[in-house]
């Protein structure tokens, strides 16, 4: 029994003129013996040209990202000003003066005590050595990378928290020495300032930002600092206040990378990302 099938263009299988050739399904994909159709019937799928600038090829490392800049890192830029500014007032201002300000931005158990937010925030705004000292270059570098990672408001965050967090857990164990009776009443008294905590803190925030052969080396050489600080028992205080600033930024890893996944965004889509749909949906 014979039966008509029509084709993609109309004409019945049985009628004469169409007996032998292939038979088309309208809305299917390529079938087999598709090639004998005719060249108009099969539909020419052209990609839309993509309007994205050409990818620029790689040109090395720039220098200049390495330094602070008013627009690219802004917290760094002007907090490195600012102790330009102390600097240089402590080493030509007056010296009775210069040591009055210092005593009173000390972060010893007494001021503490009496004004602990006035103190951890004027102490942090002077540089131990001057500027030529380890921890102002370190200042320098290492919180302008973190800058460039994290953001501005989280750098701060990160500086000023270790700071913090350093200073009271060095001081208040003096404090409860001496009211235990094994510190004598002058261990409450002393000159502590600088932005060492803050910076060391940083330096254990950056590491775990940065590739492992770049992680490792930064960790050991913070660590060396310290403990051979610890080691010549100069300032043990101070040298294990470095140490701790220098975990506590280790212990915020996590975190950090959280916030530096959010600043980066989602991660690239596979494919061509040039094409304008897909620009804006990673946009959006």
């Amino acid at each position: 029994m014979a039966s008509a099938v029509e084709t993609a263009g109309g004409a019945s299988a049985g009628d004469g003129a169409s007996e032998g050739a292939p038979v088309l399904l309208p809305g299917m994909p390529r079938q087999r013996g598709a090639a004998a159709a005719p060249a108009a019937d099969v539909p020419q799928v052209v990609a839309a040209p993509s309007d994205a600038p050409a990818r620029r090829p790689w040109t090395g490392l720039h220098p200049w990202r390495l330094l602070p800049t008013p627009a690219g890192t802004p917290f760094t830029f002007c907090y490195a000003l600012l102790l330009v500014a102390t600097s240089l007032f402590a080493e030509q201002g007056d010296p009775s003066l210069v040591s009055a300000l210092l005593q009173g931005s000390s972060t010893d158990v007494v001021h503490l005590a009496q004004a602990p937010l006035l103190v951890l925030v004027a102490s942090a705004l002077w540089i131990a050595g001057g500027l030529l000292s380890g921890y102002a270059v370190a200042f320098l570098f290492v919180l302008t990378a973190l800058e460039r990672r994290i953001g501005g408001v989280r750098t701060a965050a990160v500086f000023f928290g270790g700071h913090a967090l350093a200073t009271l857990a060095t001081e208040m164990p003096v404090g409860f020495s001496v009211a235990a009776g094994g510190l004598p009443d002058s261990s409450l008294h002393r000159l502590d300032y600088g932005i060492s905590f803050g910076v060391m803190t940083c330096v254990g925030a950056l590491a775990g930002l940065l590739p492992a052969w770049v992680r490792w080396p930064l960790l050991v050489g913070a660590g060396y600092q310290a403990v051979s600080g610890l080691l010549a028992y100069v300032d043990p205080m101070t040298d294990w206040g470095h140490l701790l600033s220098l975990g506590l930024g280790v212990a915020a890893w996590p975190l950090l990378r959280y916030w530096r996944a959010q600043r980066s965004g989602p991660a690239p889509l596979l494919g061509d990302l040039g094409h304008p749909a897909l620009r804006a949906t990673r946009a959006s």
